[in-house]
């Protein structure tokens, strides 16, 4: 899709994006979430999504998958994090949406909840990368996660964000391998210009 037409769609849709990142922004605020020790957690889930936004139109291919992957993106801890069930995120989705975008959006969202583990490794293994690869868009979204944590770690000075810049380093090679599937089904590609924006942050 091109940029043009994929920003008219945007536009066109603007108050349920709204509608859907208030009740993000909400959600992990019931639950006193934080991002970087004091934001609401809602700034790394418009992070996420605004990536998806500036991106998605590389390989977004329809209009009405747009809310289904910015709802991805700002549900897509809400399993792992709020307390939500597959069930829960699903209600959610269809209260915004129709049926078939909902499954899309929740799909998502399950996709990129991390498996149950004892550490980092464990908890995002072979088994959760594959249900990314196999999701449409989720291995956009869980890039745009990535770069939105990236992005923030290379603007911080403190002994976390100085460790986490040194973790996302190390494991660059493996997690773009880990998402990359080799699909000539757009849904499932990872845009080009994500990739390299990721890239140039690794450079800083």
């Amino acid at each position: 899709m091109d940029r043009k037409t994929f920003e008219a769609f945007v536009a066109v849709h603007e108050r349920p994006i709204e509608a859907i990142s208030k009740a993000a922004w909400k959600l992990h605020q019931e639950v006193n979430q934080t991002y970087g020790g004091e934001l609401p957690y809602g700034y790394h889930l418009s992070m996420v999504a605004d990536n998806v936004l500036k991106y998605g139109h590389v390989v977004i291919v329809s209009e009405d998958d747009i809310l289904p992957v910015v709802f991805g993106a700002y549900y897509h801890d809400s399993i792992e994090d709020a307390r939500q069930t597959y069930n829960d995120v699903m209600r959610k989705a269809q209260s915004m949406m129709s049926d078939s975008q909902a499954l899309m959006a929740t799909e998502i969202v399950y996709a990129l909840t991390n498996d149950k583990g004892r550490n980092r490794s464990e908890r995002a293994g072979e088994h959760y990368y594959q249900g990314i690869r196999s999701t449409p868009y989720a291995p956009m979204v869980k890039l745009a996660d990535r770069l939105a944590n990236m992005t923030y770690s290379a603007r911080g000075k403190d002994p976390g964000n100085i460790r986490m810049r040194a973790v996302y380093r190390s494991e660059w090679p493996h997690f773009l391998q880990a998402i990359t599937t080799g699909s000539d089904d757009w849904r499932l590609i990872l845009p080009a210009p994500m990739v390299r924006a990721a890239y140039d942050i690794m450079t800083v």
